[in-house]
C-alpha cells in the first residue's frame, strides 16, 4: 500500500506525467463543455503504446481534476463547466455577487480536494466488501433513486411554491425521453433529426439554462457580476484563506457528502451529477438556517463539491473490480484502460493490486497538486467578478457556443442552445426555479430505462421490495416536509430570487 505510494511520489516520469495531467485536466474542467469524457478521448492517441502504469496514472489524475477546476466558471460567471458543476452556481454565482468570490473560490476548491481524497479513502476501505455494496441495488431502486433526486431538488429549488419546482423537474424528465426508446430502439419525438437521436446534449440543456440566461441579465443590468464596488473588497490570500477554513469549520458536513458522493459513484449509471445535486439538497435538508441556501450560503457550495469530486474514487471501483462504468467519464476511461492493457475484472485483486494501490495513491496526491496551484491563482481569479459585463458578456457568451458545439461536434445543438436559453431566461425572469429542471433531464435516462428493467423483472410488486419500500417513503417524507414547512411563515427561497 504505502510502498506504492513511495513509487509513485519518487518516480520523477509518473510525477511529471501527474503535473501535465493536472494542467490538462484544470483546463478542461475551466472550459465549459468539454468535459472529462471529451479529453481522455482526445488523450488515447498519445497514450497508446505507453507503460501501463504511466499511462493509467495521467489519464486517471487528468479526469479526477475536472471537477476541481470546473466550478470556477459556475462561481464566477454562474456558467457550470459541465453537468456536475450545476450544482455549485446555486450559492457560488451568488457569493461572487455580493464581493465573496475569493471566499467561494477557497471553499470549493479545498472541498473538491477534500472529496477527492476521501472518495479515494472510501474505496480503499470498500475493496473487502466489494460485491455487496455494488450489487444491492436493482433497476427498481434505481428508479425510484430517481425520482427522489428529483423532488429532492424540486422541493428545494422550488421554494414556498415547491409546485413549481415539481413541475419544472418533471418537465426535465419529459424533455428526456427525446431520442432511441431504450427498450424498442425506436425514436421518439427526434423525427429525421440524427443528432437527437442521442437525446438532448445535457452540456447544452445546462449551459442553456444557467450560463446564457445570467449573462442576458447581467446586460441588463448593466455595471460588473459583483454588486458592491471593487474598491470596497481587496482579494487577498487571507480572503481565499478564510473560504479554506470553511471547509475544516463544517467538517461533519464535508465528511458526510463525501461519502454519499462516493457511495452514489459506486451506483453504476447514477453519475456525478446525481451526487452533486442529491448532496446539496442533503445540506438543505439538515440545515438550522435553510432560508440561506439559495443566496450564498457557503455550504450550498461545499457539499456538492465534495460530492462529485468523491464519486470518481467510488465510480472507479466498479470499472476496476467489475468491468462495469460506474459512470460516462468512467465508460471512456475503461475503454482507455483496455487498450493500455489492463483488463478489468476480479482479477486484478489477486493479481495486480499494485496498479490498484498506485491509481489510488493518484486520485489523493493529484488532488493535492491541483488545489494547491488553484488556491495559488484563485486571487487573481476572483477580481474578474469586478470587470465591466460589457466585457465579459460577449467573451462568456463565445465560450458557451465553444463549449456547446465542441462538446459533440453536432452544430444543431446550437439551434437547442438558442430554444433552451430563451424558456431558461423566462423561467429566470418570471420566478420559476431552473435546477429541477437539469436534474431530471440528468435522471430522466435512468429513471425510465430503470422502469423497463424493474416492470419486466418483478411488474408492479417491484414497489413492494424493502429498499424500494423505504425510498418510497423517503420521497413521501420529503413531500411531505415541504407541505409542512409552506405552511410556516419563513420558508427555503426559490433558487430564482437571487437574480433578479
Amino acid at each position: 500500500m504505502f510502498s506504492s505510494l513511495f513509487t509513485l511520489v519518487t518516480t520523477g516520469h509518473l510525477m511529471f506525467l501527474m503535473c501535465i495531467g493536472v494542467l490538462i485536466g484544470i483546463f478542461v474542467g475551466i472550459t465549459p463543455g468539454i468535459g472529462g469524457r471529451l479529453s481522455i478521448a482526445l488523450a488515447i492517441p498519445f497514450v497508446f503504446g505507453m507503460d501501463m502504469v504511466a499511462g493509467a496514472v495521467l489519464l486517471l489524475t487528468m479526469h479526477a481534476v475536472n471537477g476541481t477546476s470546473g466550478q470556477i466558471s459556475s462561481i464566477m460567471f454562474g456558467v457550470p463547466g459541465d453537468g456536475d458543476d450545476a450544482a455549485t452556481t446555486i450559492d457560488g454565482y451568488p457569493m461572487a455577487k455580493k464581493g465573496e468570490a475569493g471566499r467561494a473560490l477557497g471553499a470549493s476548491m479545498t472541498a473538491s480536494g477534500v472529496g477527492g481524497i476521501i472518495g479515494a479513502i472510501v474505496f480503499a476501505i470498500m475493496i473487502p466488501v466489494l460485491e455487496p455494496v455494488v450489487l444491492s441495488f436493482s433497476p427498481a431502486e434505481f428508479f425510484l433513486l430517481a425520482l427522489l433526486g428529483i423532488t429532492f431538488i424540486a422541493v428545494l429549488a422550488g421554494g414556498k411554491d415547491f409546485l413549481k419546482g415539481i413541475i419544472v423537474g418533471f418537465y426535465g424528465m419529459m424533455l428526456a425521453t427525446i431520442g432511441m426508446d431504450s427498450s424498442t430502439g425506436t425514436s421518439r419525438y427526434a423525427g429525421d433529426f440524427l443528432f437527437l437521436w442521442d437525446g438532448l446534449s445535457l452540456v447544452t440543456a445546462v449551459l442553456a439554462l444557467f450560463a446564457v440566461p445570467e449573462m442576458i441579465a447581467l446586460a441588463v443590468k448593466g455595471g460588473s457580476i459583483a454588486a458592491v464596488g471593487d474598491s470596497k473588497v481587496r482579494f487577498t490570500y487571507k480572503q481565499i484563506f478564510s473560504g479554506v477554513m470553511e471547509v475544516p469549520r463544517h467538517w461533519w458536513l464535508t465528511l458526510r457528502t463525501s461519502i454519499i458522493g462516493a457511495c452514489i459513484g459506486m451506483i453504476p449509471g447514477l453519475g456525478g451529477s446525481a451526487a452533486a445535486w442529491i448532496c446539496y439538497g442533503h445540506a438543505v435538508q439538515t440545515s438550522k438556517t435553510p432560508e440561506r441556501f439559495g443566496k450564498g450560503a457557503v455550504e450550498g457550495v461545499i457539499a456538492p463539491e465534495t460530492a462529485s469530486n468523491a464519486k470518481e474514487g467510488g465510480s472507479l471501483l466498479p470499472t476496476l473490480f467489475f468491468g462495469i462504468p460506474g459512470s460516462s467519464g468512467m465508460a471512456v476511461l475503461m475503454g482507455a484502460f483496455l487498450i493500455l492493457g489492463i483488463q478489468p475484472g476480479p482479477t486484478l485483486i489477486t493479481n495486480n493490486m499494485s496498479l490498484v494501490w498506485t491509481l489510488i495513491w493518484a486520485l489523493v496526491v493529484g488532488n493535492i497538486i491541483a488545489v494547491g496551484f488553484l488556491l495559488f491563482v484563485a486571487r487573481w481569479v476572483a477580481v474578474l467578478t469586478f470587470v465591466k459585463g460589457t466585457l465579459i458578456v460577449p467573451f462568456i457568451l463565445v465560450m458557451t457556443v465553444f463549449g456547446t458545439y465542441i462538446n459533440e461536434g453536432q452544430w444543431e445543438n446550437l439551434i437547442i442552445l438558442v430554444v433552451l436559453s430563451a424558456i431558461g431566461y423566462g423561467l429566470l425572469r418570471f420566478g420559476w426555479p431552473r435546477a429541477p429542471f437539469v436534474i431530471g433531464l440528468v435522471l430522466g435516462h435512468i429513471a425510465e430505462e430503470s422502469l423497463n428493467k424493474a416492470m419486466a423483472l418483478w411488474g408492479m410488486s417491484f414497489f413492494t421490495r424493502p429498499l424500494s419500500m423505504v425510498l418510497i417513503g423517503l420521497i413521501v417524507l420529503t413531500i411531505g416536509y415541504a407541505i409542512y414547512k409552506n405552511r410556516k411563515p419563513s420558508h427555503v427561497p426559490s433558487e430564482t430570487s437571487l437574480y433578479e
